[in-house]
C-alpha cells in the first residue's frame, strides 16, 4: 500500500487499517520521513498527543525541513498551551517556499493574541500577496485592524484619566512663593484646571498680582508643557453622541443558547469562561467584558458581532 492511500485511511479514519498498513511497510521504508510523519499522525488522529509528539520529533531530527511535521508538531504545541513553541515551529513552517498558510494563519492568531499587532497584520498581508482573495484572511485582517483602534482608544482614556487628575492638582503642590499663592487663592484658582483658564492679563489685573508673580507662574507651567489661557476658548459644542442600537428582530432569539451561534473553537471557550449559556445573557455583556476574558482576544470579539449582528441584535452598549 502507498503512503498517499494510508493518508487517505487516516483522513478518512479507518485508523486501524491506516495502523496495520503502516506496520506492513519494509523496515527501509517504515523509517523514511515521510512514512515517520504518517506514524505521527495516526497517533495524533487517536488523539495519542504525547506519541504524536515523539514521533515528530523524531523526523525533524531526520528531516529538519519537514515542512507538514513542523506544522503539526507546532499545532499540539499551540493547543497544549505553549504559544513559544508553537511559534518557533510556525515560524520555521514559513520559512520555505510556498509559505505555508495555515501556519501564517496561526501566527497571526497568536501574535493578535499577545497585542503584536503589527505582526499580525504583516502576517495576514503576505498571505493576500499570494491569494488575494483569500476570503477568511481578509476577515481576520478586519478584526486586526479594529484591534489598533481599540489600543488608541484605550490609550485615549488612560491618557484622559492621567489628564483629568493632573488638572485636579491643588494650587498648595505649587513650587511658587507666598505671594503668588495668596493672589491664586484670593482669586478662588484652587487647581491647575482653573490656573489654565485664567489669561496673562487676567492675572495681571488682580489686585497685587504683578510681573514677578507672572513670570513665575508661566514659568512653572512651562516646565509641565502647558500655558496660561490654554482652557479659555469655549470649545466647540460637542457632537451629539449616537444613540444605542434599539433591539430588533426576533426576541425569542435571546432564549436560544448560545451554541446555535456559527463560532470558533476559542469563541466558545471563552463565553464558557464566562459562564454565558444564552444569546440573552450574552447581549448583556459589554466589549470591555468580553476582552477583559483570558485568551480572548479582537478576532473572537468581531466574530461574536457578526454573528449577533445577523440577528439583529448586539453587544451592550455597542452602537
Amino acid at each position: 500500500m502507498t503512503l498517499e492511500s494510508i493518508a487517505e485511511k487516516i483522513g478518512s479514519r479507518q485508523l486501524d487499517s491506516a495502523r496495520t498498513a503502516l506496520d506492513a511497510l519494509p523496515e527501509s521504508e517504515s523509517t523514511q520521513a515521510n512514512a515517520m510523519f504518517l506514524r505521527g499522525r495516526l497517533e495524533e488522529a487517536c488523539f495519542a498527543r504525547e506519541d504524536a509528539i515523539g514521533v515528530y520529533e523524531k523526523v525533524l531530527e531526520s528531516d529538519a525541513n519537514h515542512t507538514e511535521c513542523m506544522f503539526h508538531a507546532a499545532l499540539l504545541a499551540d493547543q497544549a498551551g505553549d504559544e513559544d513553541t508553537a511559534m518557533d515551529l510556525y515560524k520555521k513552517c514559513i520559512e520555505n517556499e510556498p509559505a505555508h498558510v495555515s501556519a501564517l494563519t496561526n501566527l497571526a492568531l497568536l501574535c493578535e493574541d499577545r497585542g503584536m499587532l503589527k505582526e499580525a497584520e504583516a502576517y495576514l498581508k503576505s498571505i493576500l500577496e499570494e491569494y488575494p482573495n483569500h476570503y477568511s484572511t481578509r476577515q481576520l485582517l478586519k478584526s486586526v485592524e479594529s484591534s489598533f483602534d481599540m489600543v488608541i482608544d484605550e490609550k485615549r482614556r488612560r491618557d484622559a484619566q492621567h489628564t483629568s487628575a493632573a488638572l485636579d492638582q491643588s494650587v498648595a503642590d505649587f513650587e511658587l512663593s507666598v505671594r503668588s499663592r495668596n493672589c491664586l487663592r484670593q482669586m478662588n484658582i484652587a487647581s491647575l484646571g482653573d490656573l489654565l483658564k485664567v489669561t496673562e492679563a487676567e492675572l495681571l489685573s488682580y489686585k497685587n498680582f504683578g510681573e514677578t508673580s507672572l513670570n513665575e507662574i508661566k514659568a512653572m507651567l512651562k516646565h509641565k508643557g502647558l500655558s496660561l489661557g490654554q482652557s479659555s476658548v469655549t470649545p466647540d459644542a460637542p457632537t451629539p453622541m449616537p444613540m444605542p442600537m434599539q433591539m430588533a428582530g426576533d426576541p425569542s432569539h435571546l432564549n436560544k443558547p448560545v451554541s446555535e451561534l456559527e463560532l470558533s473553537v476559542r469563541s466558545r471557550k471563552c463565553i464558557q469562561m464566562l459562564g454565558v449559556q444564552s444569546i440573552g445573557e450574552l447581549v448583556m455583556r459589554s466589549e470591555a467584558e468580553l476582552m477583559a476574558t483570558k485568551n480572548f482576544g479582537a478576532t473572537s470579539l468581531y466574530e461574536i458581532k457578526n454573528q449577533l449582528a445577523l440577528l439583529g441584535i448586539s453587544l451592550r452598549g455597542s452602537v
